[in-house]
């Protein structure tokens, strides 16, 4: 299973699915990060955390621990 926290930094990846539950996954839809949503990753921070990422045409900011349950394709 690969998450987006495995993706490097100019990979355009598609969510598969998301993992967890409650308000985190409540969360992390509202952002707009949906099944077979797109997502280019920007850039990550020095010490790996957070990741920006492009989604819908705007920018977004994620944690690792938050990336780590999304799973790409």
């Amino acid at each position: 299973m690969k998450t987006l926290k495995d993706v490097k930094v100019g990979e355009t990846v598609a969510v598969a699915r998301l993992h967890g539950g409650g308000p985190v996954k409540r969360r992390i839809m509202d952002m707009g990060i949906t099944k077979g949503v797109e997502i280019f990753v920007r850039k990550v921070a020095p010490l790996g955390d957070p990741m920006e990422l492009n989604v819908r045409g705007y920018e977004l900011s994620l944690r690792k621990a938050d990336a780590e349950m999304i799973e790409v394709s």
